[in-house]
């Protein structure tokens, strides 16, 4: 009998350097690009935080266009990991016009 291949064999964490990516803590929504990861925070570049996502799925599968509200980030900011509630790849371009 053949051993099943591993399902879970390609699947990568969205957490990785020079990843765009949305996250989400147990307050606010991020999109930014990751350019460094320490135990305690993510620090993100091109960052904004998503005021209103619209519809979250719509969003996740438009891209910027589809955010209702966006705030960038003059400046990178630093995420603490102890608030995140999950993160995901980001895709449609990184918002970085005031919305």
């Amino acid at each position: 009998m053949k051993p099943k291949a591993n399902a879970n064999a390609k699947v990568r964490s969205p957490i990785r350097v020079g990843n765009d990516v949305l996250i989400r803590t147990v307050t606010h929504f991020h999109t930014g690009r990751i350019e460094q990861i320490t135990e305690q925070e993510i620090v993100l570049s091109s960052a904004a935080w998503i005021a209103d996502t619209g519809r979250f799925a719509n969003a996740l599968k438009g891209g910027k266009t589809s955010l209702g509200e966006v705030e960038p980030f003059p400046n990178p900011v630093s995420v603490n990991r102890g608030a995140i509630v999950d993160v995901t790849d980001w895709n449609g371009g990184l918002p970085t016009e005031q919305k």
